[in-house]
């Protein structure tokens, strides 16, 4: 039997109709990246991404997010990462060990490391050791990441040759091609053991590492024999203020696309005083040329940069790296959130002048 309804009546002349948004299966998972929230315990973070509305996180090696070591030894340890993220209602697409990475070909290794790596990792200072430590705590990366399911490890790599990116005192360029050949030496190891796991690494591209704009990029792949173990995070923030076109490197490095992290950068006019490189001055202040801003607060063209990695086929998470020096993260982690889901419309099954056709 049919149910019955009333007939609605019409509704009153200048009156609004209530609109009923549609629902879309959206095209890619929105994640948070948990590094900017290390502080907060694990469960807290799944906690507040869930209520968000976010599908999953990436998951850093910080706090007691991920202890890499503990994951590799302890099923059981392992198993409480996964529960917590059940229990929310989440996924986990990539984890991250940037902080690690750094220390595998940085030169030197000063307190600035030990500040940001474990503790296993520092063991008693040794600057090789802790870059040969560092490797195994990649290689250990790789093999987490297997056993969570998850096939991207995001990170950084250090550079041996950052420090002279300014080329004064004058720099030989064979001490450059030095610095990539070291990188070489250190990464291809690890990379055999993503290799082994079926696990590639998502270098994001970024000042202090080997890779950190357009032409190191290049040279960098060169450096690595063009591995597929090897890609990139592409995350459009240190792009900007570097003048790189974030939307450009999508198309150039298509098949390097690894993982995405949204973190925008608000460009300031220019005043003659504030340059690209900071003038030591604290984030937030204003004098500075750029600022790193909650994702749909700055300059980055989002909407281009999604319609391209459509384009190349990317499939894989979006990712929040949530950093703004003006703004509360719990207002800004749902912000942007919603501010990217509005930007991943649901991608059309036919041509758009399919239309046109009369036969």
């Amino acid at each position: 039997m049919t149910e019955q309804h009333a007939p609605q009546e019409p509704t009153p002349p200048g009156a609004q109709t209530p609109s009923v948004e549609p629902v879309e299966t959206p095209t890619h998972p929105v994640t948070l990246f948990t590094g900017q929230w290390a502080d907060l315990p694990f469960e807290e973070v799944a906690r507040l991404a869930a209520e968000w509305g976010y599908d999953g996180l990436e998951i850093a090696a910080s706090g007691d997010h991920l202890d890499l070591k503990r994951a590799d030894e302890d099923d059981a340890y392992l198993r409480s990462r996964l529960e917590t993220l059940d229990r929310h209602g989440l996924s986990v697409y990539a984890i991250s060990n940037h902080l690690t990475g750094q220390a595998v070909c940085d030169d030197p290794i000063d307190f600035r490391h030990q500040a940001i790596v474990r503790d296993y990792t520092w063991g008693d200072g040794d600057a090789e050791g802790v870059r040969q430590r560092a490797a195994d705590d990649m290689k250990r990366a790789a093999r987490v990441a297997r056993k969570l399911g998850v096939d991207t490890v995001v990170g950084f790599t250090g550079s041996k040759i950052w420090p002279y990116v300014a080329m004064f005192p004058p720099v030989p360029a064979s001490v450059i091609d030095a610095g990539f050949e070291d990188f070489a030496t250190r990464w291809h190891p690890i990379l055999d053991v993503f290799d082994d796991e079926g696990v590639r690494f998502a270098h994001e591209v970024h000042p202090s590492e080997i890779a950190y704009d357009y032409w190191s990029s290049v040279r960098t792949l060169d450096a690595i024999g063009h591995r597929p173990a090897f890609g990139f995070n592409w995350d459009p923030s240190h792009m900007m203020w570097q003048n790189i076109d974030p939307v450009g490197f999508i198309w150039d490095f298509q098949d390097r696309i690894y993982h995405v992290d949204c973190k925008d950068t608000r460009m300031r006019p220019q005043n003659g005083r504030a340059g690209v490189l900071g003038s030591h001055l604290p984030w937030g202040d204003p004098r500075r040329g750029w600022d790193f801003v909650s994702t749909g607060h700055g300059d980055v063209p989002w909407e281009d940069a999604f319609r391209a990695l459509n384009a190349v086929g990317y499939t894989g998470p979006i990712s929040v790296e949530w950093e703004d020096a003006g703004m509360d993260r719990l207002h800004g982690g749902p912000q942007a959130l919603a501010y990217i889901r509005s930007l991943l419309w649901k991608q059309p099954a036919t041509s758009f002048d399919a239309a046109f056709s009369t036969q």
